[in-house]
This record gives structure tokens, sequence and C-alpha cells, in this order.
């Protein structure tokens, strides 16, 4: 089960959630051989984005996406946090559109969920390739 939740009304009015997310995530799961379980995609201010960085993972900068693993007995369940405001601010960076990098985002953290690193090389280039394998369904 996907859950969507926003941090704050007048993020609301910001974010685009792009059509298609449930089928997207379901899809990563079934590509990845993963049981979802309850999936909650958390979309939060830059303020908010940089307490739980602080706090949790102890990094004193902002970031797009933080992801929380809670999957139990090979059911994958967490939950993604996400700026938007850090997500189109890359969109532009990237030179892409602001839904492309958003569901980038999403799918990273998704994959997070289902066992995927990006810390060495070797973990972000298999990274990088799922995410644009799935972002290439997600735009079909």
């Amino acid at each position: 089960m996907l859950k969507l939740l926003i941090d704050s009304s007048e993020l609301h009015k910001k974010v685009g959630i792009p059509k298609g997310l449930k089928a997207l995530v379901k899809e990563v799961g079934i590509k990845e051989k993963k049981k979802l379980g309850e999936i909650c995609i958390i979309f939060v201010t830059a303020e908010r984005i940089l307490q739980i960085n602080e706090k949790y993972l102890g990094h004193h900068y902002l970031t797009d996406v933080i992801t929380f693993d809670n999957s139990f007995k090979g059911v994958v369940n967490g939950d993604i946090f996400i700026c938007p405001e850090e997500v189109y601010r890359n969109a532009v960076k990237f030179e892409t559109s602001g839904e492309t990098e958003l569901l980038r985002v999403i799918i990273h953290g998704v994959l997070h969920l289902c066992g995927f690193g990006d810390k060495s090389e070797s973990e972000i280039k298999i990274m990088r390739s799922k995410e644009d394998f799935f972002l290439r369904l997600a735009m079909k």
C-alpha cells in the first residue's frame, strides 16, 4: 500500500504528484521480486528535511530524499521523505523536468527499500542504471 503525505498545506500547492505513481512503485517491486507492504512518501519542506538529515543521519546539509527502511520478514516497508524544493532545484541543475527528477528520487527511495545502496562507485552505477530503467518505464 502506498501512502502520500504532505507536510504542509502550502507545500501541497507546490507538489505535482506524477500520474501513475502507485503503478510505478508496484512495478519496481515486481521487477525487483519484492513483496511491497506499506510505503509512505512524505513531502516536506527544506527546513524539515534538513532537521531529519541532521537528527537521524548526522549530516548537516540539505538533500532531496531520505529513506528509512522498516522492512520486516521479507516485506518491503518504509518512509521516503522528499523535499520538492531540492528536487526542483536539482532538475534545473541536471537540465531535466521537475516531474522527471521527482520520479527519479521516488524510484531512488523505493530502490533503497528494495536493498540497493549508493555508497560505493559500483553501488552508484547499479542504482543509476536501475533509476534510468524505471524512469523509461514511467515515461511510456
